[in-house]
């Protein structure tokens, strides 16, 4: 079995509570037994997360040797240059633990339609916003936030848009909502991986 969540705000991709923790858990959501989330989205984070009961699709989605990609709408402050959008797509940027490989990286004109948050994001009203789509193919802690901060665009608001050709959009999910997939959704995940669509100067 193979399902898709859309993930809200504010819920921890796990089943069992942290002690202590504000956070909302996936037992909250009435998902079938047995499954275990493939991989993970912050608590903070939304959009797609993958949930399924087969062993050995965690390595084939998520070790970076697949080149497996999965797509991210960020809403960042400030409006990105083309010096740094070149800066998250080349590669090499330096994370302090890590460098990050080559990744997509294009601006989305205009803003995705997608639920308001809850709670809303903080607005700075003398402070402009844009929005970015980044296409990984590897997932370090807390990966985005930190490769936008580092070029100079704190991140306001991140959703996991697509894993693999599967795209959120196409599930007609709220969030909190959740479905099996079928056939041809489970093939668009896990057929060949394109490479990620670069346009630094978009």
């Amino acid at each position: 079995m193979l399902v898709a969540l859309f993930k809200p705000y504010g819920v921890l991709s796990q089943f069992t509570p942290e002690p202590g923790s504000r956070w909302r858990t996936l037992a909250d959501f009435g998902l079938p037994k047995d499954i275990y989330p493939l991989g993970r989205l912050d608590a903070d984070s939304e959009g797609l997360l993958l949930l399924s009961d087969e062993p050995g699709l965690n390595r084939r989605l998520l070790d970076p040797t697949q080149g497996h990609p999965r797509e991210y709408w960020v809403q960042v402050e400030r409006v990105p240059d083309a010096a740094a959008l070149r800066l998250l797509a080349g590669g090499g940027l330096d994370l302090g633990d890590f460098r990050t490989r080559p990744c997509g990286v294009r601006r989305l004109e205009p803003a995705p339609l997608l639920p308001p948050r809850d709670p809303p994001i903080r607005v700075r009203h003398t402070v402009p916003d844009a929005w970015l789509a980044l296409t990984l193919t590897e997932g370090k802690n807390r990966q985005v936030r930190r490769m936008t901060a580092a070029v100079g665009h704190p991140t306001l608001r991140l959703v996991r848009a697509a894993v693999g050709e599967l795209r959120l959009e196409a599930l007609g999910l709220a969030p909190g909502q959740w479905r099996a997939l079928d056939a041809t959704e489970q093939r668009l995940i896990l057929q060949a991986p394109l490479a990620p669509r670069r346009r630094p100067g978009a």
